[in-house]
């Protein structure tokens, strides 16, 4: 599935800087833009969750005013890498590195790939598993995984769903996630639900904490859902190995090696796309807690920043 973007607020703050720009007798020279290249429309990927939408959606307006028409296709994390390899699509801007190994063995490391690492998308990740404190208040063991081995304990998170097992939630079955090896290596009492998105993660929080009922799932920051819900990390035992099963993550951008050729000025900005924790999460609060699409989110966030969006704007 494809999607255009083009937000008005955007353009008017684009070209609002490019104005500013155009004076003197360099004007002619700047009007005149960078080398767009022939490759003219370039292909975003959007992951399952909102950051990787906000950023893209970001990605996407300012590239229209550059010059470029923009297609987003929503795909998964691992689907994305062989069709960014082959130049079905361009870039992906939020890899989270846990469980790619491999992928970047296969097609940025090996010298017949085609994806590049475009550096730093700039917010650090943490995956994990999330419970409320208000659970742990009550039963100071459920602070550790070690106390999901107590059936008694496990048992105030089972449903209908899981029996006599605890209920882990987690969201789309496409994310590249290490639960039942936790489960599996350390004898949790257990079971994962699939809840099948983001929202529907959100939901369940919401639910549970109108009522201080028990809820356990997977999640992560940044999220805006922390402003919102109490929610405490739990601690993780380590893998057999003794390293951490989701240690804290720098996100990456990925490109198809064709861009650099093919549109020159995308893959400058592409690679110099960069900003904080702070400008991401902004965005996301904008639009879980505020009801904001992720377009007027973005196109908002672009009228607020053009100090930091203006230094990835390609010479």
């Amino acid at each position: 599935m494809t999607r255009p973007l083009w937000k008005l607020a955007a353009v008017i703050a684009v070209a609002g800087l490019l104005a500013a720009a155009c004076s003197g007798d360099d004007a002619e020279e700047e009007m005149a833009g960078p080398d767009l290249g022939e490759v003219t429309t370039i292909h975003l990927v959007a992951n399952p969750w909102s950051g990787s939408e906000a950023n893209v959606a970001v990605a996407a307006q300012l590239l229209e005013q550059i010059g470029y028409a923009v297609e987003i296709t929503d795909l998964d994390e691992n689907a994305q890498w062989s069709s960014i390899n082959t130049g079905e699509l361009h870039a992906s801007l939020e890899v989270w590195p846990s469980g790619h190994a491999q992928n970047r063995t296969d097609f940025i490391d090996n010298p017949d790939g085609h994806v590049v690492d475009a550096g730093l998308l700039g917010p650090t990740g943490q995956i994990g598993w999330y419970l409320p404190a208000y659970m742990i208040d009550q039963n100071p063991a459920l602070a550790s995984a070690e106390g999901f081995t107590d059936p008694d304990l496990a048992g105030l998170f089972a449903t209908a769903e899981t029996g006599d097992a605890g209920q882990i939630l987690h969201g789309d079955p496409s994310w590249v996630t290490f639960e039942q090896d936790i489960i599996d290596d350390f004898g949790l009492n257990l079971e994962i639900v699939y809840a099948g998105s983001e929202e529907a993660l959100l939901a369940a929080f919401d639910g549970a904490f109108a009522r201080e009922a028990p809820v356990l799932s997977y999640f992560w920051t940044p999220h805006s859902a922390f402003n919102t819900f109490d929610l405490v990390e739990l601690e993780l035992p380590l893998d057999p190995d003794g390293n951490k099963y989701y240690p804290a993550e720098d996100l990456f951008k990925i490109v198809w090696a064709g861009l650099e050729d093919g549109a020159p000025a995308a893959w400058e900005f592409l690679h110099n796309f960069n900003y904080t924790t702070a400008d991401q999460v902004s965005m996301l609060a904008a639009i879980d807690g505020e009801g904001k699409s992720v377009e007027d989110a973005a196109a908002d966030w672009i009228t607020d920043n053009s100090a930091t969006w203006s230094a990835w704007m390609p010479s």
